[in-house]
């Protein structure tokens, strides 16, 4: 047992996943919320927050995870499978990160601390028993992939605690977790190769089928492109031109999913992807154009009168 060891428990590496945090932010401005004072401070301290409630989760979630993961041919190899920290020094470090986020999330403002609570709480809910969701096919993915709206809401929060965001954007961004979660557990399936190992390693792998998995993602993309355009409609009509990129994106990640030994089963390493990674980056970046632009020639999408043939 090594002080690195618990280190490696933390997934530090992983919390490049918290860029989805930023978002939240984007769409507050662009719905015309002012940057709060000291906002520059609370985004120091909300991002560790959030780093911090992600480590707690990924602590609790590998020790939990430890009689299962050594079926898998990547995992069986993690510390708490391999017996290299303790049960005691597991809780406290769980402990102590969760006390971390819930500390700084406090000097950020209500809102934010009440999400990493939230985000806390799911962890709980994900991994422990008797709900332990990530057991149970389809509700593994949904669970897990609310923690894309509590990321939002984090962002979000870092702007304004007197408002809340529409409820499409909510589910939009939900479901389009719930697409890279899907892609995940159907690249891990792919990965294993053997259902009956599969089940071994994840309970959720005795229902879902290869076919079950990708129709789901198939779904969860669609569902998200929908809200996406419910939101865009209401608030923001020049997001239309973002509608077939992020349809290609989709594609392009479900592509990804379906290669042998698929980096979609570690999202940390997307940015591996450089192809992809810049991709992201020019959609980021024409979000952003978007956000601060205005066409009228797009209204027309709005206009609701009937076009005559005469």
């Amino acid at each position: 047992m090594t002080f690195a060891a618990y280190i490696e428990l933390a997934r530090v590496p992983h919390w490049i996943k918290n860029i989805l945090v930023l978002p939240g932010i984007l769409i507050a401005l662009m719905m015309g919320l002012p940057l709060p004072e000291g906002f520059f401070p609370d985004l120091a301290a909300g991002f560790l927050a959030v780093g911090c409630a992600a480590s707690a989760n990924y602590v609790i979630n590998e020790w939990l995870d430890a009689p299962y993961d050594q079926y898998h041919p990547l995992k069986k190899d993690r510390p708490s499978v391999t017996g290299r920290v303790s049960r005691n020094g597991v809780y406290l470090e769980y402990a102590l990160l969760a006390a971390g986020s819930v500390l700084l999330a406090s000097l950020v403002n209500r809102v934010f601390l009440y999400n990493i609570l939230w985000l806390l709480l799911m962890g709980v809910v994900y991994n422990v028993r008797p709900l332990r969701t990530k057991e149970k096919p389809f509700f593994d993915v949904l669970t897990e992939s609310i923690n894309n709206i509590i990321r939002f809401m984090l962002g979000w929060s870092m702007v304004t605690a007197l408002y809340l965001p529409s409820s499409s954007i909510l589910i939009s961004y939900w479901m389009g977790g719930a697409f890279l979660m899907a892609v995940k557990r159907l690249a891990e399936y792919r990965f294993i190769g053997d259902a009956e190992t599969a089940g071994l390693y994840r309970r959720s792998f005795r229902y879902y089928t290869e076919e079950k998995l990708l129709v789901s993602s198939l779904f969860y993309a669609m569902m998200s492109l929908f809200f996406w355009g419910v939101f865009l409609v209401k608030y923001k009509i020049e997001f239309v031109l973002s509608v077939p990129f992020f349809a290609l994106l989709f594609c392009w990640y479900l592509t990804l999913g379906l290669r042998q030994d698929s980096v979609a089963q570690r999202p940390e390493g997307l940015y591996k992807e450089y192809g992809l990674f810049l991709y992201c980056v020019f959609i980021g970046v024409l979000l952003f154009s978007l956000t601060f632009s205005e066409s009228d020639l797009l209204r027309v999408f709005l206009r609701t009168d009937l076009i005559a043939t005469e």
